[in-house]
């Protein structure tokens, strides 16, 4: 196969196995497995090619039958990142070629902010890595485990990842009734990533940091082995991937609205 000469390649892994909800890349909205209305999304950017990645051949049969090109992986990745650095080393991609990682439950996910977070890489080059973020006021949410914080330095690089509530508004977080403070800037980060496959190469090649660990967060491992990962805030908020039935039936409606 014939390895991208520019541009950058999109890559969505596809599992079958969830525990929350089994076999959730077939599931249907709309007439098309969900995988379908990703993949189409992804076609919809700059991309220069569109991969599905994935262990499971139900997924492999369904992605053929709508024209996408699969790579069929490992089941034993422990990451999705793992999966990305196979997919790359299959196709012999070079060591400055972008990848960007589309994940197989982000059925709504616009195209814009694929590209942006792949020119950003292309554009930040002291990062081996690039994401996006969008504004956090809600005071829930910012204490939410499940939602995760980012926090970025003057030149958009991130200084950390965390599930607790970053930055710690000292004041305001003190008492009993915690207030979000004027004037702060709570970023929540959004779980898209573009990376250059030099720096896939090596992550495979490390072990889980303590911080990833304790934090459950891959992307704390390359910060933890001295890489950097550009910020930035997204130009489209992407609406809530696919966890649940309840995130799944969300998004058949928003799709059944959008067809009338």
């Amino acid at each position: 196969m014939s390895q991208p000469s520019t541009g950058f390649t999109v890559v969505i892994p596809a599992r079958f196995a969830s525990t929350r909800l089994p076999g959730k890349p077939l599931a249907d909205i709309c007439g098309k497995p969900m995988i379908q209305h990703v993949y189409e999304r992804a076609k919809q950017s700059d991309a220069q090619s569109v991969i599905i990645a994935t262990d499971d051949q139900r997924i492999q049969a369904i992605a053929e039958s709508f024209g996408a090109e699969v790579c069929i992986t490992s089941p034993e990745h422990p990451s999705g990142t793992d999966r990305l650095q196979e997919v790359a080393a299959h196709y012999g991609m070079a060591d400055d070629h972008i990848i960007v990682n589309v994940q197989g439950d982000e059925p709504l996910i616009p195209p814009a902010v694929i590209n942006q977070v792949a020119d950003n890489l292309s554009a930040a080059q002291e990062a081996g890595a690039a994401t996006l973020s969008n504004p956090l006021s809600d005071l829930d949410q910012i204490f939410d485990p499940n939602v995760v914080k980012v926090v970025a330095d003057a030149n958009g690089y991130a200084m950390y990842f965390s599930r607790a509530p970053i930055p710690w508004a000292r004041d305001s977080f003190a008492g009993e009734q915690k207030t979000v403070p004027e004037g702060v800037d709570f970023q929540r980060h959004i779980g898209i990533y573009a990376y250059r496959v030099a720096l896939l190469n090596r992550y495979v090649t490390w072990g889980v940091s303590p911080v990833e660990q304790l934090e459950s967060l891959e992307q704390l491992r390359l910060m933890w082995n001295g890489h950097r990962i550009h910020v930035a805030q997204a130009v489209e908020t992407p609406p809530h991937g696919v966890d649940t039935e309840q995130d799944l039936n969300a998004v058949r409606a928003i799709l059944s609205k959008r067809s009338e």
